[in-house]
């Protein structure tokens, strides 16, 4: 079973992003900020996936891209941008700092479910 990382500050949209992937066969692990996802990567086995929501409080999705991306175990994870943000700008600048894909709130269930399974490896 693929396990995906998500990294999302908000409660609901944790619980409902945790339930369609869970019922579409992943291992789904959340936390709810960038700290909390580093620290539970740099003290596990990698992901598959990572679900990385770009605005948080405190350390952005971007800035633990970042750091994901310049760390030689974890550097080849597939990371899935998504964020409420929709404009063209913010999807370029997002995979710039090493997404793989970017995905705009709220989500279709079948669009997520269906990148997340296109990514995952």
């Amino acid at each position: 079973m693929k396990t995906i990382l998500v990294v999302e500050d908000t409660q609901s949209e944790r619980q409902m992003i945790s339930a369609l992937l869970s019922h579409a066969g992943f291992n789904v692990v959340v936390t709810e900020n960038a700290e909390a996802g580093w620290n539970w990567l740099t003290s596990n086995a990698p992901p598959n996936l990572i679900l990385l929501d770009i605005i948080m409080p405190g350390e952005s999705g971007l800035d633990l891209c970042r750091k994901i991306r310049s760390e030689e175990k974890l550097a080849q994870i597939p990371i899935l941008f998504c964020s409420s943000k929709s404009e063209d700008f913010d999807r370029f600048w997002a995979l710039r700092q090493g997404g793989n894909e970017y995905i705009t709130k709220p989500y279709v269930p079948q669009q997520l479910i269906e990148m997340v399974t296109q990514h995952a490896h």
